[in-house]
């Protein structure tokens, strides 16, 4: 579709004035005058566990994964659902043993809690680090399919409006952001709402539209079966090892999904990297006390079991539709067949005033990322580079100013990088650029944060030593070892992409950046002092959960183990 008729636009409206409306009543319960920090990076610990549990799951969702995630669907199919039921799995880890950490250290951000463990030299370069990845690769990526997708939705065929939508996009985002953390928080209840309503529509009326290809009637059940009959290969949950004889088609999708081997430790680092170390997301429940954060967290896990129907199934539908010879057109939107056009290439078959309601679920996702990420790229900032190092004596009024100054230049930058798409991302996948990339400083972080909690001899010089060497071993992996040494060692294999060129499974190569990263942190700690001050106390009864908390996790654990056993 390029155009909305009357009922669209209607609902698209209802969602932008709605949730402006809201958020705008929840700003002015607190006079921006009287916002201090905690105020404004932390919403002053008044985040319900249900709020921060979608709030998670609204930035959590964003275009990379609605868009991202939908072409990975089309290309590799349900394997890619590992991404949300695995970190089902860490956020009840995250729930149980971070979250009391961080809370009994009274942190507003992941930098601080480096410097009060290990020392200030740690925090500075962690946060110069986390400000590069969230302002280059994560704001920009969002921005980017998510003006690419919205463009194919309802943009110029030449995609002239594309800059438009870019705008847009960015300066309704600015107008959440900039009320602070308490109006990102609530907001996202409604943002989360909307996509999850919008979400399950289109992936409903995708399988509808499959039954209807195939003449099964308008059944939603008989669309499903007959996704699992036209593309079996599409749920397998675990791609085998390529062969000589296998396709490009399936090597490609091994580089992305390396079966067990991901499993193994990939998939586990990336999670526990975004969801336990990861400002932009652990700041929704920095400010709660324990058993609102963890059950919030909880509530975001569940949650997260069904988003592959939200932003997977559509993508496998859009597969299916296209090999019978529909969606030709709307996948090649751009000039050749891109999986990024999969999702809003379903979207153009919703009947009146669902186009709008899924329009908005998809601008929630966006813009819901967009603050939450803004706001956090703000936090950083302001909290760890400014106050330390440019203004000791700035007041809490001057930080807050700040902080939003910050979060309009972070845009800025982002739509700067997007406007001619300078990082490449239009020539690899949504999703697993953002996972790719992100990967490179996966390992050293979850390496610094594992042991630094949980071991107390972890020493500051090896946790510095452990952020260079997981950069420098994923470097290693990803880019320099098949030349070196090879297409096989003992630690990785790799394979020919799409250029012929050899490369190593960018979660094989996590995996295996984070065992040396630990084991070389290890032993740097072993040569230290016996006894280090920095060292955290964990007294009895920490991790101790609720009768209500065991009952979740019990819960999720038993669905995800339902999950795998159908689709293995």
């Amino acid at each position: 579709m390029n155009s909305l008729n009357a009922l669209d636009l209607a609902v698209f409206l209802f969602y932008l004035v709605g949730v402006s409306c809201y958020g705008y009543y929840i700003y002015r319960r607190k006079q921006s005058s009287q916002l201090s920090t905690k105020d404004y990076f932390l919403a002053e610990g008044s985040l319900t566990w249900w709020a921060i549990g979608a709030s998670m799951i609204a930035s959590n969702i964003s275009a990379e994964q609605f868009i991202g995630a939908s072409g990975a669907g089309f290309t590799q199919g349900l394997a890619v659902a590992a991404y949300e039921w695995v970190a089902a799995l860490v956020l009840v880890f995250v729930a149980v043993y971070f979250m009391p950490i961080y809370l009994r250290q009274k942190i507003y951000t992941m930098p601080q809690f480096l410097e009060q463990r290990y020392n200030a030299t740690l925090s500075l370069i962690m946060s110069i680090f986390w400000l590069f990845l969230y302002v280059l690769v994560n704001l920009t990526v969002i921005l980017y399919l998510g003006a690419l997708a919205i463009n194919n939705l309802v943009g110029s065929p030449d995609g002239s409006s594309f800059h438009l939508i870019l705008i847009g996009l960015a300066v309704f985002a600015l107008f959440i952001t900039l009320g602070g953390m308490k109006v990102v928080g609530y907001t996202d209840v409604v943002q989360v709402t909307v996509l999850l309503l919008g979400g399950l529509a289109t992936s409903y009326l995708a399988l509808v539209l499959v039954s209807q290809k195939f003449g099964l009637g308008n059944s939603a059940l008989a669309g499903f079966q007959q996704l699992l009959h036209s593309a079996d290969d599409h749920f397998h949950m675990i791609f085998a090892k390529p062969t000589p004889n296998s396709s490009q088609e399936y090597i490609s999708k091994y580089l992305a999904l390396p079966g067990l081997a991901m499993y193994a430790g990939g998939q586990w680092v990336a999670n526990l990297n975004y969801w336990g170390c990861n400002q932009y997301i652990t700041q929704r429940a920095l400010g709660a006390d324990l058993n609102t954060a963890r059950t919030g967290i909880l509530f975001a896990a569940l949650l997260k079991l069904i988003m592959p129907l939200v932003v997977v199934l559509p993508g496998i539908a859009a597969y299916v539709l296209h090999q019978q010879g529909a969606l030709q057109q709307e996948m090649s939107a751009g000039g050749s067949l891109n999986p990024d056009n999969a999702y809003s290439a379903i979207l153009t078959f919703l009947p009146n005033g669902l186009k709008g309601l899924s329009l908005a679920a998809l601008t929630a996702a966006i813009v819901a990322s967009l603050a939450g990420k803004a706001n956090s790229i703000s936090t950083i900032f302001t909290l760890d580079i400014y106050k330390r190092y440019l203004d000791k004596e700035a007041d809490e009024q001057k930080l807050v100013r700040v902080g939003r100054l910050t979060i309009l230049l972070a845009m800025v930058l982002a739509v700067a990088f997007t406007w001619k798409d300078l990082l490449g991302i239009s020539g690899a996948g949504g999703f697993t650029y953002v996972q790719k990339y992100t990967g490179y400083i996966s390992p050293g972080i979850v390496a610094v944060f594992l042991l630094g909690m949980f071991w107390k001899r972890t020493t500051a010089t090896a946790a510095v030593i452990g952020v260079l060497a997981g950069f420098g071993f994923s470097l290693l992996f990803n880019d320099f070892a098949p030349r070196l040494f090879g297409n096989e060692t003992l630690l990785y294999s790799a394979f020919p992409n799409a250029n012929g060129v050899y490369e190593v499974p960018f979660l094989v190569s996590m995996g295996w950046s984070f065992f040396l990263t630990a084991l070389l942190m290890i032993v740097v700690s072993l040569a230290g002092p016996a006894i280090n001050p920095n060292a955290i106390s964990l007294p009895t009864g920490l991790f101790r959960t609720t009768p209500k908390q065991q009952a979740l996790i019990v819960l999720i654990v038993l669905l995800i183990s339902a999950l795998y056993i159908k689709f293995w």
